[in-house]
């Protein structure tokens, strides 16, 4: 069983940036890994992710251009780069990779 842990959510003001981490308790060199999030009283909603197969990475068109997906294998790591945040974009966010969830990571974008 593979466990996943997101951190890096805070709060932030509009435009700006943060960066969240998913850390893994295994080693994610053969995994899809994707991030969503999910805001109150929505559908989990899918933002990317880094490919196994291919090495790409892929993105909702919600988020292409501002939210950048990297993965480091060595230390079993998938970072969410956050740029010119949008109050729309509060949510929780989570990671996933073969089924398994993490907990979440709240980020607010508030004045």
């Amino acid at each position: 069983q593979l466990k996943l842990v997101e951190s890096g959510g805070g709060l932030v003001q509009p435009g700006g940036s943060l960066r969240l981490s998913c850390g893994a308790s295994g080693s994610l060199d053969w995994y899809s890994i994707a991030w969503f999030r999910q805001a109150p009283g929505k559908e989990r909603e899918g933002l990317g992710c880094a490919s196994d197969s291919d090495g790409g990475t892929y993105y909702a068109d919600s988020v292409k251009g501002r939210f950048t997906i990297s993965r480091d294998n060595a230390k079993n790591t998938v970072y969410l780069q956050m740029n010119s945040l949008k109050p729309e974009d509060t949510a929780v966010y989570y990671c996933n990779a073969l089924g398994f969830w993490g907990q979440g990571t709240q980020v607010t974008v508030s004045s």
